[in-house]
């Protein structure tokens, strides 16, 4: 709705104009959506497992949370259509890795064609014969203890159990379609 339509969101005489009606060049409705969050700088993790004949899988995710601390859960999301979805239904446990600038190229390689990234020595066989990517910063075990449809798409929840850790190294953001590294401290 907008302003025309529905009285109760037309702003007050004085108080400031939401910014995307006050953009000539905003978007619209999805547009709107898809606009805002690709000016969202989020981390950037690849979440990795198996499908049910063995056979690595894994994706790039810029969704992954924290949920607790006590008991350690982790959340990502995705599409119920994405090609590793029937490993997530399929199996229940999946490696979590942080990126670093290093790993920039990995992460490329993890958002692009699915028959193509597993190929290469940038991962080694893990624990539970799960795929570890080489040179994170860290990675992360976990159970999967629940997943929630919505919509066409999941939210994964995960206990973490076990994980390791690398050289530290400055953050891998994405942000406007792109990778980036955090600029000075504010």
């Amino acid at each position: 709705m907008n302003s025309e339509t529905d009285p109760q969101s037309t702003p007050l005489p004085g108080s400031p104009v939401p910014p995307l009606e006050g953009d000539p060049h905003a978007p619209k409705d999805l547009e709107a959506f898809k606009h805002a969050f690709r000016r969202h700088a989020a981390g950037v993790a690849i979440v990795t497992s198996l499908n049910e004949d063995g056979t690595p899988v894994g994706f790039t995710a810029t969704s992954l949370a924290s949920l607790s601390a006590v008991p350690p859960l982790a959340t990502f999301n995705m599409a119920r259509s994405a090609s590793a979805w029937p490993a997530i239904v399929e199996n229940d446990r999946v490696i979590i890795h942080m990126l670093g600038v290093r790993n920039r190229a990995v992460a490329q390689k993890m958002s692009g064609p699915a028959a193509e990234r597993f190929d290469g020595d940038h991962w080694h066989v893990g624990p539970y014969g799960l795929p570890v990517l080489n040179d994170v910063t860290s990675w992360m075990v976990g159970r999967i203890v629940e997943r929630v449809s919505v919509h066409n798409n999941a939210v994964v929840v995960v206990q973490i159990e076990e994980g390791g850790m690398g050289d530290d190294d400055e953050a891998l953001l994405y942000h406007e379609r792109r990778y980036h590294t955090p600029g000075s401290e504010v």
